[in-house]
């Protein structure tokens, strides 16, 4: 019986401490809303509409990111997430 106990509680902290890690391709990088073109988004966008990298349809979508160098965002024209949030909010009330 404490075989078991201990094997479920490593398996617990192996499952907890990958939660916590970051992605080796994503280490230094952050997402940058409004600079993919068309096509080139990292992931699912602001609006929900889809959840798949590569799915945008228009260029600099404020709604759309890519994973860019850390520090390197708001230098390309682009936005971190608080700030798209922020104006995909505002655009949706204005409209």
């Amino acid at each position: 019986m404490n075989q078991k106990r201990t094997l479920t509680a490593a398996a617990l902290v192996m499952a907890f401490s990958t939660i916590a890690t970051v992605p080796a391709h994503a280490a230094g990088k952050e997402k940058c809303y409004g600079v993919a073109a068309a096509g080139q988004n990292d992931c699912g966008n602001l609006a929900g509409t889809h959840s798949c990298a590569g799915q945008s349809t228009v260029d600099n979508d404020p709604g759309e990111w890519k994973l860019v160098a850390k520090g390197s965002c708001e230098s390309m024209g682009g936005m971190l997430k608080a700030e798209a949030k922020k104006r995909y909010q505002e655009t949706k009330r204005n409209s």
